[in-house]
């Protein structure tokens, strides 16, 4: 099944649910995934590259953009007992599913999934994690990164893992020329792992 409408606001496809236990970070995490949802029944190369070439984040605010049935935001509620994540997608069944996860796991006080409409304006985020949604095209990928980067408290973080194939290289190029210091920390089955920083203030 095509992954293809998972950044619709509410998928036409029937929805089925489908558990799946995923190890993060030497966590194991029993999980609901769902159709219509980025990686149903499965965690994606991507997302498992990320976690394999990375340390969880230290405690703090952490922002999980484009969450889906949010594993990476579960993780590090899992791994990190004092970060305090939001999970943002589109998705209303992926807000649905991670919420639900959420209270499965027990971490449902410290991790919530909203729609970014309901995000409030005044909030930041000491580090941003996301697999971001590539295949929404440029100019949105563009848009929703200026958007949510800025949003990064001075001297924060936001740690992305994009395909080499899927214009990681020239997305890296694009940041640094946006004003957000971007390298990358990590190169694994055809991924990227960068780390974007905005900058102290002055």
């Amino acid at each position: 099944m095509s992954d293809e409408h998972y950044f619709t606001a509410d998928p036409a496809v029937a929805f089925t649910r489908t558990p799946v236990t995923v190890s993060v970070w030497g966590h194991d995490l029993d999980v609901v995934t769902g159709s219509g949802v980025f990686a149903q029944g499965r965690l994606d190369v991507g997302t498992a590259v990320l976690f394999r070439e990375t340390e969880p984040p230290a405690p703090g605010r952490i922002l999980d953009l484009g969450c889906g049935w949010g594993v990476i935001g579960l993780g590090i509620a899992r791994a990190v007992p004092d970060a305090h994540v939001t999970g943002v997608d589109v998705n209303e069944r992926a807000v649905l599913l991670a919420n639900e996860n959420a209270a499965a796991l027990g971490l449902a006080d410290r991790f919530r999934a909203t729609t970014p409409d309901a995000v409030p304006a005044e909030e930041q985020w000491d580090e941003i994690w996301s697999n971001p949604p590539i295949r929404i095209g440029k100019q949105a990928l563009h848009e929703l990164l200026l958007t949510w980067l800025p949003r990064l408290v001075p001297g924060g973080r936001a740690v992305l893992v994009v395909g080499k194939n899927l214009g990681a290289d020239s997305l890296q190029r694009w940041l640094v020329e946006q004003g957000h210091p971007t390298t990358r920390i990590a190169s694994a089955k055809g991924f990227r792992v960068l780390e974007c920083r905005r900058e102290e203030q002055s």
